[in-house]
């Protein structure tokens, strides 16, 4: 026995010796290194390096929930009834940073996707209008059903250069104590843009930007309702063929109605940039900014087939304002210019941040005032009402619209006369607790028209009430009509109100806000389209409240 055992233990020893001979013998494979994401400290809590790069990279993004009311006079009121509204909305950041030898190296993404439906609120004509917003098609047409897409942000920033999509160098405050967020003032969201910021010692920093000037352009005012009663499409004086036609008038009769009347194309086409410039200050008490903006406002000339009331144009005359013999010598003799015009409107701002820690850690004091010509959508004066629109209601079966145009084509005259606007804003935040905050806020803004332009519209029959006609210098023969009418009339809008938000976590937010909201001409009365005839008012009111849930990571 002591002979096998001897056999078998050097049996297997011989064989461990072989085989490690032969394992020695045999390539190794070396396990891939693993590269574990690092923590990026440079930019903040939050980001890590991209492995392999020395980038450093932020994901980021929003969830919330809204819901909101708002009053209605009556279901009764064509366009009225719609009182509830509901928004889901997912945002998704990304942002990149690199350090060069020329300073920091940033991209930044923002994506928002919402499902909107209700009130006119919360189914937002204006973003329909401006493109981020598709209606749905299924059992409601009335654009209360929107899927929402919007490509907030996209931008590059290196070395003072700022290009791509981006908040506007222009705003300020925009609204950022407020859930609603339509307080008077300029509020836009995005547009495409490119920047040069220069920064100087002490806080100071300038900037001079050129931007997209679709995103301020408010549609000049056009009502063409032709005298001789055509209906749109027929050749005639009401024919719109496919601009927005404005009529100019030609010749009048002896109790001053329009008897001649020719139309250009009002359509305001992209010919140049907006320009925005702004100089910031930044210190531990807050900040302040000045920012000033001048874009072009521009008409066409005569469309092209358009027919004039009394005119006989000579055999074979072709019946445009250039082709047309009697047309143009009745152009020539009211110095109206057959071709394009272009104006520029303008507007300034200021406004400041008080840091308010006395009070309470965290509390804020905003004020902000705005005023421009010809430049509606830089004041904000339609931030509640409506962009994009000549104008609106202030909620849906509302007594009278208010009227936002950024300028007016004269019709005597041929030229274009700019809208003059101002707003204002007062916004305080204050922490109750570390837990539990509120705004309160109050705006308040005016619009205001060439009245000699309005009063030269009236003469296009039926524009402004109802058949009247206007002899030199001011006598309208349907004075009744004219001054009830609520087209081109001044008005004012106050949109104030105050919000109480909880945050029992870090970047929770439960909250709910309450608004009210008047408009109101600024002198006389105009009829209430919701009540007909006799009935007239001065002004309308209207209040709303939502709630909000939003969780950001």
């Amino acid at each position: 026995m002591k002979l096998v055992k001897s056999l078998l233990l050097g049996t297997a020893a011989g064989l461990t010796v072989v085989g490690g001979a032969q394992a020695a013998d045999l390539p190794v494979k070396k396990a891939v290194p693993i590269e574990y994401v690092r923590v990026c400290t440079a930019y903040g809590a939050g980001f890590f390096y991209i492995p392999g790069t020395d980038t450093c990279l932020r994901i980021s993004g929003r969830a919330r929930a809204e819901y909101g009311y708002i009053g209605s006079d009556s279901r009764n009121v064509p366009g009225g009834g719609d009182l509830s509204g509901f928004t889901g909305l997912a945002r998704f950041n990304v942002d990149a940073r690199t350090q060069t030898g020329y300073g920091t190296l940033r991209a930044f993404l923002r994506l928002d996707a919402a499902s909107r439906t209700g009130h006119t609120k919360f189914a937002s004509g204006t973003n329909l209008r401006i493109g981020y917003a598709y209606s749905g098609t299924g059992q409601d047409q009335f654009g209360r059903v929107q899927n929402f897409m919007n490509v907030d942000k996209a931008f590059v920033q290196f070395a003072g250069l700022t290009a791509g999509r981006a908040s506007s160098f222009f705003d300020f405050y925009a609204a950022d104590y407020e859930i609603i967020g339509s307080s008077l003032g300029s509020n836009l969201a995005s547009t495409n843009l490119l920047a040069w910021t220069q920064k100087f010692a002490g806080g100071w920093s300038a900037t001079i930007s050129m931007e997209d000037p679709n995103y301020r352009k408010n549609p000049l005012f056009s009502d063409a309702v032709g005298s001789t009663g055509l209906v749109p499409g027929q050749s005639g004086v009401n024919n719109f063929f496919t601009t927005a036609p404005t009529p100019i008038i030609l010749a009048t009769n002896a109790a001053g109605n329009a008897t001649a009347v020719t139309f250009v194309d009002a359509v305001q086409r992209s010919r140049m940039p907006d320009f925005v410039g702004s100089l910031r200050y930044d210190a531990p008490w807050g900040s302040a900014q000045l920012s000033a903006a001048v874009k072009d406002i521009n008409i066409g000339g005569g469309i092209a087939g358009s027919a004039f009331t009394n005119l006989t144009p000579a055999p074979g005359a072709v019946t445009t304002p250039l082709g047309n013999p009697a047309v143009a010598a009745l152009l020539a003799a009211r110095g109206i210019s057959p071709g394009a015009q272009t104006e520029y409107g303008w507007a300034v701002q200021a406004g400041a941040k008080f840091n308010l820690p006395w009070i309470a850690p965290g509390d804020g004091l905003y004020l902000q005032g705005a005023y421009g010509e010809g430049a509606n959508n830089y004041t904000g004066i339609n931030r509640f009402t409506a962009g994009y629109l000549s104008n609106a209601a202030t909620y849906a079966g509302n007594p009278f619209n208010q009227y936002l145009s950024d300028a007016v084509v004269n019709p005597l005259t041929g030229k274009i006369e700019l809208a003059n606007s101002f707003t204002a804003v007062a916004s305080f935040l204050h922490y109750w607790s570390p837990e539990w905050r509120s705004a309160l806020y109050a705006s308040y803004g005016e619009v205001w028209f060439s009245q000699g332009a309005r009063q030269a519209i009236s003469q296009t029959t039926g524009i402004i009430g109802a058949g009247q006609g206007l002899s030199p210098p001011s006598y309208l023969t349907n004075l009744a009509g004219y001054n009830l009418s609520a087209a081109l009339r001044d008005t004012y809008q106050v949109v104030t109100g105050a919000s109480l938000i909880w945050s029992p976590v870090k970047d929770l937010d439960i909250g709910v806000e309450g608004q009210y909201i008047k408009t109101g001409v600024k002198s006389g009365r105009v009829n209430d389209s919701s009540r007909g005839t006799p009935f007239t008012v001065s002004s309308e009111d209207v209040y709303q409240a939502r709630f909000r849930v939003q969780r950001d990571f």
